[in-house]
């Protein structure tokens, strides 16, 4: 694996994303892990459970780990789709672009909740299609 993403299932615009980015990773390049997952402490002791509940992580496979905007420019240019993800990473883009990512997962829930009428999924977890 070249990405692992740990991404919170309870959220269904989070679920639904990693659901595209499955469909488009035709060469199995990315492996999500869930946040909810009761033994992800144990596998990953590196990971801060509480800050990967306020900001995406992304563990790459030389072992760095990566945050918020890095995760899903690095994501979908593995898939080869949405290209276009890459301008958010520009020196005069990347400082706005990274703040609004941070409001965006910090209200990720309510602004769910406006998009697709669930705030979270009723099982605790969404069910990656």
């Amino acid at each position: 694996m070249e990405l692992t993403i740990f991404y919170d299932s309870a959220c269904p615009l989070c679920s639904n994303e990693m659901a595209q980015l499955k469909q488009h990773d035709r060469l199995h390049k990315i492996h999500l892990e869930d946040l909810n997952a009761p033994d992800l402490a144990e596998r990953y002791p590196q990971l801060d459970l509480a800050k990967a509940n306020t900001i995406w992580h992304g563990l790459t496979a030389d072992g760095r780990m990566i945050l918020g905007l890095d995760v899903t420019a690095m994501a979908w240019g593995l898939t080869g789709k949405h290209c276009w993800i890459k301008l958010l990473r520009l020196p005069l883009i990347k400082p706005v672009a990274d703040k609004a990512y941070l409001a965006f997962a910090k209200n990720r829930y309510q602004i769910s909740y406006l998009l697709t009428g669930k705030q979270r999924c009723e099982t605790g977890s969404c069910n990656l299609k």
